[in-house]
């Protein structure tokens, strides 16, 4: 038995003790005094701490809430075993014991957007880890919560093999970050990185010889000084992977001066027999990845002259498979109808968003996720967008539809305040992710029934429709952010007008020969077919037919109005007003937003 060597501290815990049980509203109307004293007096805090497991689940049911309180309040420290198992109530107790900073808590969860059920999953897995770790929770720092976490997660899996709690364990711990980040709690928002378990490279090395090992990693080291980070961890894997595969089949191989042509293409067979991790061998791309890689650096290291490089040229360019051309997937203009159809009647704000932007815009899905909330700019009468530095290392301007500006408007509204994050996408307090604009994508895709289909596509959409529609080269090559006209040039490819005239050109001799009617005799055409004609002839154009699907807006239709240059005045107000109503009764909101921006800045300079 352990008891306190002064009455008057032990008088203290157990004062603070009742009086959380009573805030609790764990008390239900009786003392609880004697049941701590009791616990104190028989068990002591540094004796349950030095039981094993076992003998802490078989101490009396009647302690439970005292050994919750004492872990909740951060004077004794648990395992993440009995935290798995015990289950006790420190997140119910917590509340009382931190009062003001799970208010807090609260009201920054619910005002980045987490509901009641989240915010409690997020609370309950918090003051886990401050258990564990021995520190309030409002003093949690981020690598205590993630070796919090991984102790937990380990626990759940060796005690409850079968249940998913490591899953809710995990998504829990990851909101809460969003909503530290946010209370200021954290200094850096929430990244995925270090959610899943460090792969074993470290380990890896240890197993290559030593030469390779060296070279190898002071070759890492100057790509981290010039490439990005994602660039040197992609060659950090290929080279760890041929070392390990050299170190294996050929021990004596001491150093990259050792290597010969011979294990090139051992390895080159290794790779080809290799299963990928989606299933089957690996692709041609993948090889070509690989090989490249291996190819580059050998290259560099006999430019840099070392100590240690290749004693000959190791890797050809004849080594390396070589890749399809393909011309790249679109939507024809039905498909994108329906699916801009699709995602304007969505519930989801984002999916009207994404799918609205991608297709308008031709952003990749890295840029999109990557705009900061003062991305719309006003450059005379019109708004631009300011994409961000992205795959090419560069940013542009490209105009901004009225229709978007409105979304972005829409979106921005409904954004919570006191948010510490200019990211312009986000929910729950955190940024919107590649994949959450994926699954927009293809949920879009879904409802309008045209299959599966990526972000990109809606790019490569985009583009073939404006190369369709007689824009430039140069005019598209600066709206994609292409940085060489080589890189647009293979959307001429889809729409080469040459190849299309002299086709229909022959198309229609092969047809004269075998006496194909030029057009059905009047008499023949339905009723359908008389109003097809008569809309072509209304929608006729100087040297040809607009082909433009009834339900797309047109982008050009009224692109002077749009121009940064435009002026008018107010006689041609009745004009404009014509324009505006004819927009309103064909359903063109865009074009009707436009005509009324610019009536609204006649009227203010008028008054």
């Amino acid at each position: 038995m352990n008891a306190f060597p002064r009455s008057a501290e032990l008088d203290a815990l157990v004062g603070a003790y009742t009086q959380s049980l009573a805030a609790a509203g764990m008390s239900s109307g009786f003392p609880n005094d004697s049941v701590a004293r009791s616990f104190f007096v028989r068990v002591g805090i540094p004796t349950w701490q030095q039981m094993t497991l076992d003998e802490q689940l078989k101490v009396p049911r009647k302690y439970r809430r005292v050994v919750s309180w004492l872990l909740a309040s951060q004077r004794m420290r648990p395992t993440a075993a009995y935290l798995v198992v015990a289950r006790p109530w420190v997140g119910v107790i917590g509340r009382h014991v931190h009062a003001d900073f799970y208010a807090r808590f609260t009201a920054v969860a619910s005002e980045v957007g987490f509901n009641e059920r989240s915010t409690n999953l997020q609370w309950a897995a918090l003051m886990k880890v401050a258990a564990l770790q021995g520190v309030p929770p409002q003093r949690l720092t981020r690598e205590q919560l993630h070796t919090g976490r991984d102790e937990l997660v380990t626990a759940i899996k060796e005690l409850c093999p079968v249940a998913s709690g490591h899953m809710w364990i995990t998504a829990a711990l990851f909101g809460a970050e969003a909503t530290l980040f946010h209370a200021g709690t954290l200094a850096t928002p929430p990244s995925r990185r270090g959610i899943r378990p460090v792969p074993t490279a470290a380990w890896r090395w240890r197993q290559v010889t030593p030469g390779l090992t060296e070279t190898f990693l002071a070759y890492l080291d100057q790509l981290a000084v010039s490439l990005r980070a994602s660039t040197v961890a992609r060659a950090e894997s290929v080279l760890r992977e041929f070392a390990g595969f050299i170190t294996d089949t050929d021990p004596a191989v001491a150093r990259v001066a050792d290597l010969r042509r011979t294990h090139i293409e051992a390895y080159k067979l290794h790779l080809s027999q290799r299963p990928s991790i989606t299933g089957g061998v690996l692709a041609k791309p993948s090889l070509v990845s690989q090989l490249g890689v291996l190819r580059s650096c050998f290259e560099r290291l006999t430019e840099w002259a070392g100590v240690d490089q290749p004693a000959a040229v190791l890797v050809f360019s004849g080594d390396l498979p070589r890749l399809d051309e393909p011309l790249p997937r679109f939507l024809d203009d039905g498909a994108a109808t329906r699916l801009l159809q699709a995602a304007r009647s969505d519930d989801d704000q984002f999916v009207r968003l994404a799918v609205e932007f991608l297709a308008r815009t031709g952003m990749r899905k890295g840029e999109f996720v990557d705009l900061t909330v003062d991305s719309v700019v006003q450059i005379g009468s019109a708004f631009w967008l300011r994409v961000p530095l992205g795959k090419l290392r560069n940013d542009r301007y490209i105009p901004l539809h009225p229709q978007l500006k409105s979304l972005i408007d829409d979106w921005l509204m409904l954004r919570p305040n006191g948010l510490r994050s200019d990211y312009l996408f986000i929910e729950h307090g955190r940024r919107v992710t590649k994949s959450r604009v994926e699954n927009a994508i293809h949920k879009a895709a879904g409802r309008a029934g045209i299959g599966h289909i990526t972000p990109h596509q809606l790019r490569h959409t985009l583009a073939t429709q404006a190369i369709n529609r007689g824009m430039s080269l140069e005019a598209l090559a600066a709206l994609l952010g292409h940085r060489s006209l080589r890189m647009t040039l293979v959307y001429a490819r889809i729409a080469d007008r040459t190849v299309a005239n002299e086709y229909f050109s022959v198309s229609e001799q092969v047809e004269a020969l075998y006496d194909q009617p030029r057009q059905l005799p009047a008499d023949s055409e339905g009723a359908e077919m008389l109003k097809l004609r008569r809309e072509m002839h209304q929608r006729m154009l100087g040297n040809g037919y607009c082909a433009r699907p009834v339900g797309l807006d047109c982008h050009f239709e009224s692109i002077c109005e749009s121009c940064t240059f435009f002026q008018t005045t107010i006689e041609f107000r009745p004009t404009l007003q014509r324009q505006r109503d004819d927009a309103a009764d064909k359903g063109q909101l865009g074009r009707q937003k436009v005509f009324d921006g610019l009536l609204e800045r006649l009227d203010q300079t008028a008054s």
